[in-house]
């Protein structure tokens, strides 16, 4: 009703303008403005700001004009490249994980009558959940002293356990399975499984939310004349499920890609800094905070926000090459 006062006096004033010759297009553009002015003052500014002072060495005031330097450096400087290795090693650990099981989640809870509605809620809630709230649950959990999962796994006869550090130890899990057969700078380290565990518990939430409306939009008709021509669950869920599924899944490949990129508020909240033991839980996004808040180094923290910025979008574009053309539209 209120927005029916508020747009018919404008449609009435763009009519006498002359709609005959410019159709909707000045109330089109006339309701684009709020919104434009605020992506443009919040995220075209930004990023175009951002470029340019990655082309200028700022510590210490000085604001001399550097050129390409900053990227250079980047390009050429371990901690670059062990950030980047963190970050790979996140997407690839909580990605394909939590997928596979927000999809058992959702399908399960799509085939459940009773209580249906109490378990969505159930599982969605750490989603809602705060992440610093949850973060300082899980590290009191993982607390290598007076832990809960040190204690309970103490319980049940794993003693060298209360010697584990989880979110303070920075040697790789790998290394750590083996007893040493695989070096300690192989894979992730176990400071930072325990970062992609929790964001595992953290986002499937969401991806099981999204999967189920994704379900529901099925037609059930053709599950069952699978089930009726003998297909098993298996055969019916690679068969039909899936395909009819695909736009969902790739739309949560998609934005699972880029969140994992962006990850900072888990790896902050957990490790204190986000760098963790010998910075094994430095992401991209973690790097880039300390050379801007840590070092000083405005310009250099730039143009490594600008070169991750570079990555997500060739990272987005070949999900839309490759994926893309295996989606089943209807």
């Amino acid at each position: 009703m209120i927005f029916e006062r508020i747009l018919g006096p404008l449609d009435s004033l763009f009519d006498r303008i002359g709609r005959r010759k410019t159709g909707d297009a000045p109330l089109a553009a006339f309701l684009l403005v709020p919104a434009v002015l605020v992506l443009g003052v919040f995220g075209i500014y930004p990023l175009f700001f951002s470029i340019y002072i990655s082309l200028f060495d700022l510590r210490m005031g000085r604001g001399a004009f550097c050129g390409l330097e900053n990227y250079t450096e980047a390009l050429t400087t371990p901690n670059f490249w062990h950030s980047l290795v963190v970050t790979l090693y996140f997407a690839l650990g909580t990605i394909p994980v939590a997928m596979a099981l927000s999809f058992l989640v959702a399908s399960a809870l799509f085939r459940i009558v009773r209580g249906r509605s109490i378990l969505r809620t159930v599982y969605f809630l750490p989603y809602v959940t705060s992440v610093v709230a949850a973060a300082t649950i899980w590290r009191v959990l993982l607390n290598p002293h007076y832990g809960l999962v040190n204690a309970a796994l103490g319980a049940v006869g794993f003693e060298e356990t209360r010697w584990s550090q989880w979110l303070l130890e920075p040697k790789g899990v790998l290394y750590l399975a083996t007893g040493g057969l695989i070096p300690e700078s192989v894979g992730p380290s176990l400071a930072l499984c325990c970062v992609i565990l929790f964001e595992i518990w953290h986002s499937s939430g969401f991806m099981i939310v999204i999967l189920l409306a994704g379900m529901t939009a099925i037609p059930r008709e053709l599950e069952e004349s699978a089930r009726i021509d003998g297909a098993n669950w298996f055969q019916v869920t690679r068969r039909v499920t899936v395909p009819l599924l695909s736009p969902t899944i790739f739309f949560l490949l998609i934005i699972s890609a880029i969140k994992a990129f962006q990850a900072f508020n888990s790896f902050y909240a957990l490790t204190g800094d986000g760098r963790g033991p010998v910075n094994a839980t430095q992401n991209m996004t973690v790097y880039i905070y300390a050379s801007f808040f840590l070092n000083g180094r405005e310009g250099y923290g730039a143009a490594v926000a600008t070169l991750l910025s570079v990555a997500i979008v060739a990272l987005t574009l070949a999900q839309w090459r490759f994926v893309g053309r295996k989606v089943y539209y209807e």
